[in-house]
């Protein structure tokens, strides 16, 4: 019985234990058990390491030596604020650099050296490094190395396009130019959702795809697979910010947010980009090597809205759950890498010093190991107990060796850690020699960097996006030739004023421009100047920084000179980079103290990063706002080539823009203008398209009554003219025809690429009728079935017409404030009648008591009553439309309705004094 007792003791403690990340540890080869083995404990305990180091230096005496040939570090991560790479040949020294800190690792572990303790002997396993980047696109900041590669575009400018070939040919280029240089590691491309821009900044802005989790998944899926092939599967993608970041209103690496959503709720938007390049990957090129776990903190994530998670990176049972997901799982269990986001942030040591606590990192290292993290990226760390981040570095590995050494539950975890990078790295390179992981220096050349000042359509991709990206925000697409009837002519004066951008490669480089404040100038001279058709003149151009705009509002006399040429332009066009609120409110005071700088002219609006941060009375005042996502050069080339319209909008935004009323969730739903195709979906062509096609009956010999048909959609298009989302609803419905006709069957099905499909059985004979219908498109084509009593049918194909033009659905505009006393359609709502009821009681009743002062109280009752029954009569015909002035009402208002109200009152008076008098 005691033994009994203890076992169940076990049971139960062992039940509610908290679910664990490491719960799943994938069978290794045998070639990672030997290699396993060899390794003694530090060297294990190194490859659980991301490091980070300044400079370029990689000698003997230098800290990242010291890290990688005596301490036996996983990897390596570069960075541009870490001064690691240099201006002139930027990709060779990168390429040397990378090479440089291979060598120290293969030297290290070819070369014996003596414990300098026992003086014994050290051999070393040969373990490749980790080389890790992150290059998102759109130049500085999200690019790392900003000189020789291609200039390509931000995530959400891919996100414009729609279009997942482009998703896949940048993952191409960003691969084969990135493991040219030596990187086996990338980090990206980024899979949050950003459903709910923050329109005062901090969130994400261009860094996402957008804001619907399947478009996110899409797009994520190809860039990976792009990613894979242009690196010819030499490079380990880990997609970032995982679990989600999107519903952040702080950049995660500035402070720890909090995102209010409970685990299912995170299932449906924020873990579904991330489920479909796991366990939802069609293609093995499309699933992620590994994800970056970030900083954020989840309320109400298992349901109790009042119970707040650690950072998910330090929570051990709020991601184990995560992981324990189906399609996460057998993700997990074949080997995906958990990454730990930077530790070294400001947001990870303002979380551990709250409350006045000191910030250590090995602690932070350890919490994060024990949550569940496989690769801990230490980045610039630096603990309150250490003098720099180098000492920190060695403290934390040191920790950690002594912890393996003191702790065998402790040393389980490190190598099944351990076990998976190995597994990791083996995948990356047959067998771990030198050879195979440097790069050939022939396949590391100078990459050329793509000039824009003639792009080519057909083979610039930067550019091709740029066109397809480019989106007419405000106002709607049919009205811009009306408002924009001609573009600038060859006399008319443009001022472009922008948000100019710079930035340098390292401290001591030069500083190059971004976004140059005259960009916008010198495409208009290239594109339309003498040599592009003399459509445009130099000296009618002007170009201005916002720093000189401010300088203008804030001390106008000094700066009359901006004034003077505002004051004589014809177009006025603002450029915005930047997600800080800062370009929003100077614009906003811009049109509210300089107005007069501004009249009589076309005033033009061109966003080169998100698109969501100016409000509605802002965007009124613009004549036309569009939207280009990146600063890279070809989108400043596009923006000219717009204004010009030598180019129509063609994109859509990925996200929801309040102030234009551009709701996402309603732009995706399906187009109420289309007819939605249906097919049957025959494994053998007995009825063939062609036949389907045409209103003469084709008989099916394969259907008899008894049997089961099969029907599938066309692809159904949202509002953007897209594919609607995976999971659409779509409603089939079989009916008969004729008396006694009504719905037979109806099927809920979703859709898959855009299709939805569902089967009928073929019960009785008689005609049928097959329709489909997607709120709010209800409109298809209709399969009629002539089911014979001898049991063949026949089908025909009903191709009905729309009620409506099937133009492309507007862009959503900003939507009236509803009247709170009128109808749209012109009739009193109840409010209006209660405020109507008061006049005509107060006024008769005021009436009453003045009259009574001056005549017999029973002529003023009398009058008084003739006020209060006219008041009525008046209401009450205006009510029932007998007056016909709803149109005017409308307009009027309340006000309207008080005024007839007044009217009926005076000949009620009327009515009452000739009252008075019969009386008499």
């Amino acid at each position: 019985m005691r033994l009994i007792r203890i076992l169940f003791l076990f049971l139960v403690v062992l039940s509610i234990l908290p679910i664990s990340a490491q719960a799943q540890t994938p069978t290794p080869p045998a070639a990672v058990r030997l290699l396993l083995d060899s390794m003694s404990p530090e060297e294990r305990v190194g490859q659980l390491f991301l490091v980070a180091f300044t400079g370029t230096g990689t000698g003997t005496d230098s800290q990242i030596y010291e890290l990688i040939a005596r301490r036996h570090v996983g990897g390596v991560v570069l960075m541009r604020e870490n001064e690691n790479f240099v201006d002139g040949d930027t990709l060779a020294e990168a390429g040397r650099l990378v090479e440089s800190l291979q060598r120290i690792e293969w030297d290290a572990a070819t070369k014996s050296a003596t414990d300098p303790v026992t003086g014994n002997i050290l051999r070393f396993a040969y373990v490749p490094l980790f080389i890790g980047i992150s290059q998102e696109g759109d130049g500085y900041p999200a690019d790392q190395i900003l000189n020789g590669l291609t200039p390509l575009p931000s995530e959400m400018a891919i996100g414009a396009t729609w279009d997942t070939e482009y998703a896949k040919d940048v993952g191409e280029t960003r691969g084969l130019e990135i493991s040219r240089l030596g990187f086996n590691l990338f980090f990206g491309p980024s899979l949050d959702t950003l459903e709910s821009p923050a329109e005062a900044g901090g969130d994400l802005g261009t860094r996402v795809f957008g804001g619907d989790p399947f478009w996110v998944g899409e797009m994520g899926r190809a860039y990976i697979r792009g990613l894979h092939r242009g690196s010819n599967g030499n490079l380990l993608v880990i997609a970032k910010h995982f679990p989600g970041a999107g519903g952040a209103d702080r950049l995660p690496q500035e402070e720890v947010s909090t995102v209010r959503k409970s685990l299912e709720q995170l299932k449906q938007v924020e873990l579904a980009p991330f489920f479909a390049v796991t366990g939802k990957a069609e293609l093995p090129e499309e699933v992620v090597d590994g994800l970056l776990v970030s900083h954020i903190r989840y309320q109400g994530f298992q349901g109790n809205i009042r119970a707040t998670t650690r950072p998910i990176s330090f929570d051990q049972q709020a991601l184990g759950q995560i992981l324990a997901l189906p399609e996460f799982a057998e993700w997990y269990a074949n080997g995906g890498l958990l990454v730990s986001d930077n530790l070294g942030t400001k947001a990870v040591r303002d979380f551990y010093a709250t409350g006045g606590g000191l910030f250590q990192g090995r602690i932070a290292a350890r919490d994060s190991f024990l949550a569940g993290n496989d690769l801990l990226y230490l980045g610039n760390i630096k603990g309150d107990d250490s003098p720099d981040s180098y000492t920190s570095v060695i403290r934390t590995l040191e920790f950690f060796a002594q912890k393996y050494r003191e702790d065998p539950a402790f040393a389980q975890r490190v190598d099944a850690s351990v076990t998976r990078i190995l597994m990791a790295k083996l995948r990356l390179y047959d067998n771990f020699t030198l050879n195979n992981v440097i790069v050939d220096s022939g396949d590391n050349p100078s990459l050329p960097e793509t000039e824009s000042a003639s792009p080519e359509p057909g083979t610039d991709i930067t550019f091709q996006i740029a066109r397809s990206a480019a989106t007419l925000v405000s106002p709607s697409q049919q009205d811009l030739a009306s408002i924009l009837p001609s573009p600038p002519q060859p006399n008319d004066r443009l001022v472009f004023i922008t948000d100019s951008v710079s930035a340098a490669q390292c401290s001591g480089c030069s500083s190059q421009p971004q976004l140059a404040v005259d960009a916008l100038q010198k495409a208009a001279l290239r594109l339309y100047g003498p040599q592009g058709g003399n459509q445009v003149e130099e000296f009618r151009l002007k170009s201005y920084s916002f720093e000189n705009l401010t300088a203008l509002l804030d001390a106008p006399d000094e700066n009359q000179f901006v004034a003077d040429d505002l004051d004589a332009a014809d177009w006025v066009l603002l450029a915005v980079t930047d997600s800080s609120q800062g370009e929003a409110v100077l614009i906003g005071r811009l049109l509210r103290e300089r107005p007069d700088l501004l009249l009589n002219k076309q005033l033009i609006l061109f966003s080169f990063g998100a698109p969501y941060y100016f409000d509605t009375t802002t965007l009124s005042r613009f004549t036309a706002y569009y939207a280009l996502y990146s600063k890279q050069s070809q989108f400043v080339d596009v923006a000219v080539r717009l204004l010009y319209q030598e180019l129509t909008p063609s994109g859509a935004s990925p996200v929801s823009i309040p102030a234009v009323g551009y709701d996402l969730i309603t732009v995706m739903s399906p187009n109420p203008v289309q007819i939605i195709p249906l097919f049957l979906d025959l494994p053998i062509a007995s009825v063939t398209p062609d036949a389907l096609n045409t209103p003469e009956p084709t008989l099916a010999p394969l259907f008899r009554i008894g049997d089961t048909i099969s029907i599938r959609t066309g692809v159904i298009m949202d509002h953007n003219g897209n594919r609607v989302p995976d999971g659409t609803v779509v409603r089939f419905a079989m009916l008969l025809t004729g008396e006694g006709g009504g719905i037979l069957q109806q099927v809920e099905a979703v859709t898959t690429d855009g299709v939805a499909r569902a089967a009928f059985g073929l019960d009785k004979p008689g005609l049928l009728e097959i329709r489909v219908s997607s709120e709010p498109a209800v409109i298809s084509e209709v399969l009629q079935l002539d089911v014979s009593q001898s049991g063949a049918v026949a089908v025909t194909l009903v191709v009905p017409e729309l009620t409506q033009s099937a133009q492309p659905t507007p862009l959503p505009t900003v939507p009236e404030e509803p009247d709170d006393f009128i109808t749209q359609e012109g009739y009193p709502r109840i409010s209006a009648w209660s405020l109507s009821m008061l006049f005509v009681l107060l006024g008769s009743g005021a009436f009453f008591v003045i009259a009574s002062r001056f005549a017999k109280r029973t002529s003023a009752l009398r009058w008084a009553l003739g006020m209060l029954l006219g008041g009525l009569f008046a209401y009450n015909l205006l009510a029932l439309g007998f007056f016909n002035l709803s149109e005017w009402l409308a307009e009027a208002g309340v006000s309207g309705v008080i005024s007839v109200t007044l009217a009926g009152q005076v000949l009620g008076l009327a009515g009452g004094w000739i009252w008075s008098r019969a009386g008499k």
